[in-house]
């Protein structure tokens, strides 16, 4: 069985991370088979969104300890799977030039959680659970854990999710800021298919700019994020989607955007 399904629709993709058996949960294989999806669909220009989601009964629970079991005697050292592997995925996910969109249509474990949280809009069934269960095992949170927690829920709320390592609700991450929407779960796929096919008609190269814009503006001083608006909306006005904004909206009709699609 295929560890990671990839569906094209109409101006996006669909990945589904397909172990239901092991929760998704990550292998080696896993691993390079997604990156391998998430290049494909980087190099359509045809993609101007991506859908994140896992089968059956998990979103993912993160890295699969029967990858790492230690024999008797010999010591797992993990920083390098983290360098190889978890590492350039979260730095991939959030460089797409293009929105992505997790549906997570049920528990999202220790990396599965952080994996999720660097997409751009995170959407939850109801039933889902947000779990930092590193603690548990004596683990530091990774796959950016420790960067976005604070960042999205503050540090009290980080820390009491990193120490106790306790489940989070989809309605109480959603009331935290920590997602953008928890659903019903027999709507979750079809409102995150309705976002992707909205961003896949939408303007794809200011989404890439407001993802540069946000990302940047986690380090940078009010003066360099004001410079760095300027730039960015200079080159903003430069794309054809702009001037086709503008058109529509002057005519008042749906516009017609260009999006990555080659001129």
């Amino acid at each position: 069985m295929d560890e990671i399904l990839v569906e094209k629709r109409s101006g996006f993709r669909v990945i589904t991370l397909n172990r239901p058996d092991r929760l998704n949960a990550f292998t080696e294989s896993m691993h390079l088979a997604l990156k391998a999806a998430i290049a494909e669909a980087e190099s359509d220009r045809e993609c101007r969104a991506l859908l994140l989601t896992g089968a059956g009964r998990a979103f993912c629970a993160g890295q699969d300890l029967n990858d790492r079991l230690a024999k008797p005697g010999e010591t797992i050292v993990l920083g390098g799977t983290l360098e190889q592997h978890y590492n350039p995925l979260i730095r991939k996910l959030r460089d797409l030039p293009f929105p992505v969109v997790a549906a997570v249509n049920g528990v999202a474990a220790g990396a599965g959680a952080n994996i999720a949280l660097a997409c751009d809009i995170v959407l939850a069934a109801k039933s889902a659970r947000f779990i930092q269960s590193f603690a548990k095992i004596g683990l530091v949170p990774d796959s950016g854990g420790t960067w976005s927690l604070p960042r999205l829920v503050g540090p009290a709320r980080a820390r009491g999710l990193a120490l106790l390592a306790d489940p989070l609700s989809a309605e109480k991450a959603e009331d935290w800021g920590l997602i953008w929407r928890a659903v019903d779960d027999e709507t979750l796929i079809g409102e995150a298919n309705q976002l992707c096919e909205r961003f896949a008609q939408g303007p794809t190269h200011g989404y890439a700019l407001i993802k540069r814009a946000l990302e940047a503006s986690e380090t940078n001083s009010l003066s360099a994020q004001l410079d760095l608006e300027r730039d960015l909306q200079r080159e903003a006005s430069l794309h054809p989607d702009y001037a086709e904004g503008v058109r529509a909206f002057m005519e008042k009709r749906t516009p017609n955007f260009t999006g990555r699609k080659k001129p």
